[in-house]
């Protein structure tokens, strides 16, 4: 078993971790930067460790000095939380080289997932629908045959992209050559790669995807839908479980299909498989090897823990569950608070002179900030989740609505005012929106 556990990553996911390792009896190691000496996960783990300079290429991406964190404290295991490292095949071959346990998938289904082309041919011979689109890399001198073969409008995205960045829409064959350069110049800029694919661009979908949970040996489970289509640029905003959009027909049936297919793969620990959702069909777009951001609510709508999930399975204990066992129970939604400007999302790093959490029934805040808290401007925005849970969508929203009133945070600006709007609008009520809605909305309401 699992003894110690070192957490690659900072941040509510850092502190999300260490509190799952301590309900199991588990030792923990937290990491830092010397940007993150008084961060909340560093003050309650049982060590710490810095491993470098603010920049996260020299700390929180740093695998030599993280190996080494691991030896000099004894860990026997490593939580890569989501980011930085997580999706890292590398990291993963190089820590089981250590003797050292990767909570994760192997490396293989790392890197298997983690090139969006060879995803797609995976989810095809695994029997998960697939948004029509190119068979390979698509390249300047074949784009426009490929296209007119899947006809336009037509979505040119990067093979190891992700965060929209290398993505761009042609609408017309005018528009194919400038849209494939854009997309090829910004994947190599971002990943280093410059590889991209085309698939058919759908005018209005929603973003839904599927919770599903490995033990490596053949078996694996789903844990039900999330709608993640309030975005802006490609960032989730607000996401739900269950999705608005969906019966519970539909529910299982998308749910079966992933988990059948994680089956066939012996996929081993928690991951995401993600997809388009339009008109009744569901069209994958790409499997997250790893815990989401938005894991509580899937949490807050079975009951079960998924990071407990993680460590179990990685320890060799398997799945606490059978899919019979599982339980969906009431509504849930997510708001991702970040320290930017609620109109112009400019970051805004600075120190919290207040904070105050709220509470009640069906209340969750994910969260490493504090009063007195300097939030450094090294990293993502993120400072924490507000998840509210209630037994139907209108008493979830109800309860969302009290709650965004309750919660004080001073000193920076957040994300917090943009929620109180959108919790008063009707098409956010209604459930009625699409992956294109909230950038509509700030569109509208900027003027």
């Amino acid at each position: 078993m699992i003894t110690k556990v070192l957490i690659a990553n900072r941040g509510e996911i850092a502190l999300r971790v260490l509190r799952a390792c301590k309900e199991l009896g588990i030792a923990t190691v937290a990491v830092h930067s010397t940007a993150d000496a008084d961060a909340m996960h560093v003050r309650l783990a049982d060590e710490s460790v810095c491993i470098g300079p603010p920049p996260s290429r020299d700390s929180y991406l740093n695998i030599h000095q993280i190996v080494a964190a691991c030896e000099i404290t004894g860990a026997d295991a490593v939580h890569p939380g989501y980011g930085f490292l997580s999706e890292n095949a590398k990291f993963a071959e190089i820590l089981d080289a250590h003797g050292i346990t990767f909570i994760g998938p192997t490396a293989e289904h790392i890197r298997l997932m983690g090139d969006k082309i060879t995803a797609k041919k995976t989810a095809v011979e695994l029997g998960i629908p697939v948004v029509p689109g190119s068979d390979g890399e698509v390249k300047p001198e074949n784009a426009l045959e490929i296209a007119r073969k899947i006809g336009f409008p037509v979505l040119i995205k990067a093979t190891a992209g992700g965060g929209g960045r290398g993505m761009k829409v042609a609408k017309t064959a005018a528009d194919l050559e400038e849209a494939v350069s854009t997309a090829r110049s910004e994947a190599l800029a971002a990943f280093g790669n410059d590889a991209v694919y085309m698939e058919k661009y759908l005018g209005k979908p929603r973003h839904i995807e599927v919770q599903v949970v490995g033990d490596g040996a053949g078996n694996a489970i789903h844990l039900g839908e999330r709608d993640c289509s309030l975005q802006r640029r490609h960032q989730k905003v607000w996401e739900e479980a269950n999705s608005p959009a969906l019966n519970v027909e539909q529910r299982m049936k998308i749910g079966q299909i992933c988990a059948d297919a994680m089956k066939k793969m012996k996929y081993r620990g928690a991951g995401t498989v993600e997809f388009l959702y339009e008109d009744g069909e569901f069209y994958f777009i790409e499997m997250n090897t790893r815990l989401q951001v938005e894991h509580p609510i899937t949490e807050a709508i079975t009951g079960i823990d998924l990071v407990h999930e993680q460590i179990r399975v990685a320890s060799g204990a398997g799945l606490s569950v059978t899919q019979e066992e599982i339980e969906f129970s009431g509504h849930a939604i997510e708001c991702r608070i970040n320290a930017e400007d609620p109109r112009t999302f400019v970051p805004s790093p600075g120190t919290i002179t207040h904070f105050h959490a709220p509470g009640g029934l069906g209340v969750r805040v994910d969260s490493g900030a504090y009063q007195g808290y300097k939030i450094p401007p090294y990293y993502d925005s993120l400072i924490g989740k507000l998840i509210v849970h209630g037994r139907t969508r209108v008493e979830c929203m109800m309860r969302l609505r009290r709650v965004l009133d309750e919660f004080v945070i001073d000193g920076i600006k957040t994300t917090l005012p943009l929620f109180q709007e959108l919790i008063s609008n009707q098409d956010i009520a209604n459930g009625d929106y699409d992956i294109h809605w909230l950038e509509n909305y700030l569109a509208k309401t900027s003027v």
